[in-house]
């Protein structure tokens, strides 16, 4: 049965993506295939916990844990990033810390 906790995670996921976007957009602009690894991690991040949310059992836990990866390597991509110079700390740290506060709620959810 679907737990009516997860949904809001997924806003959360999605709300991070909208912050992203503006530094995702940058990253391209200097490195296309970087850009393009954060933008699918952001976004597979979305897609899993919306496919967990329709699922059960061990499938739920499965997509759970594949949006935590997801996240770890968004927040990986963004710090490289940031280590390039692609962006300043000062832009990136929004989106860092709602990456981080989005990894909690993610991880609970992964352990359950």
């Amino acid at each position: 049965m679907r737990n009516p906790l997860h949904q809001p995670v997924v806003e959360h996921a999605l709300e991070t993506v909208s912050l992203a976007r503006p530094l995702v957009e940058t990253v391209t602009r200097r490195d296309r295939e970087l850009g393009s690894q954060l933008r699918r991690a952001l976004s597979s991040v979305a897609l899993n916990l919306a496919e967990g949310w329709g699922s059960q059992g061990g499938n739920a836990r499965l997509r759970y844990e594949s949006a935590l990866g997801s996240v770890y390597e968004a927040r990986a991509a963004l710090r490289v990033a940031l280590a390039w110079g692609y962006v300043s700390v000062e832009s990136a740290t929004s989106v860092l810390e709602s990456i981080d506060t989005l990894g909690g709620r993610v991880f609970g959810l992964a352990r359950r």
